[in-house]
């Protein structure tokens, strides 16, 4: 199996990395000077892969709207959407005519509210969706698309204080890693794996109420 994987330095990307075994893994990450929110960067990738895992992320760390700066709203889109929708396209190119599958890391912050970070819930409900709405299309290319939806893990992304406030366990990347092997293997897809510590389930979506009589 080739692999590429963004944010392939981090603690979740790596635990990818070391899961997929004997893989030939391509790890991509801003500290190796790829940036996800760059057409640039993905038009100038090399290589074929059967599976991705767009997994580059951040938080603003801004809880007050009033605070937030432009700098950490366009830094957030970047990393968290922009890296997503054009890994995405680049993958739709890469990925044929042999088919594949795609993970991209969204977070339980894309299903719920997030008081603590407004923008980071906007951008991974934007990845939910897109992943959801790209499925169809994808499928008639042979490639399947799921999201990766964990809770808090003990990575850097992940405060401190928060780490401290939070009163709950943390997951380990491993266990996450596992959940994204469960995600690119899964049968169906446009589907949003919840991972939580001792559950990894396909979320159900409710259908929306149709029009009164």
């Amino acid at each position: 199996m080739r692999a590429l994987i963004t944010g392939g330095r981090g603690g979740i990307g790596v635990a990818i990395a070391e899961a997929l075994g004997d893989a030939e893994v391509t790890a991509l990450d801003l500290a190796d000077g790829f940036d996800v929110g760059d057409p640039h960067a993905w038009r100038a990738l090399e290589g074929e892969f059967d599976a991705a895992f767009l997994n580059a992320g951040i938080v603003t760390g801004e809880t007050d709207i009033a605070a937030l700066t432009d700098e950490q709203y366009v830094r957030a889109l970047r990393a968290n959407v922009d890296g997503v929708v054009l890994g995405t396209r680049e993958l739709a190119r890469r990925l044929m005519p042999n088919g594949g599958s795609i993970v991209a890391t969204a977070s339980l912050a894309g299903l719920t509210a997030v008081p603590m970070d407004p923008i980071y819930a906007l951008t991974k409900h934007a990845v939910i969706g897109f992943v959801r709405s790209m499925a169809p299309q994808l499928a008639s290319r042979g490639i399947k698309i799921n999201a990766l939806c964990p809770g808090f893990t003990d990575t850097a992304i992940v405060p401190s204080e928060v780490h401290a406030a939070l009163g709950v366990p943390l997951m380990e990347p491993s266990f996450v890693a596992q959940a994204a092997l469960q995600a690119l293997n899964d049968e169906e897809t446009g589907r949003a794996w919840v991972v939580q510590p001792n559950r990894i389930v396909p979320f159900r979506f409710p259908n929306i109420p149709g029009p009164r009589p």
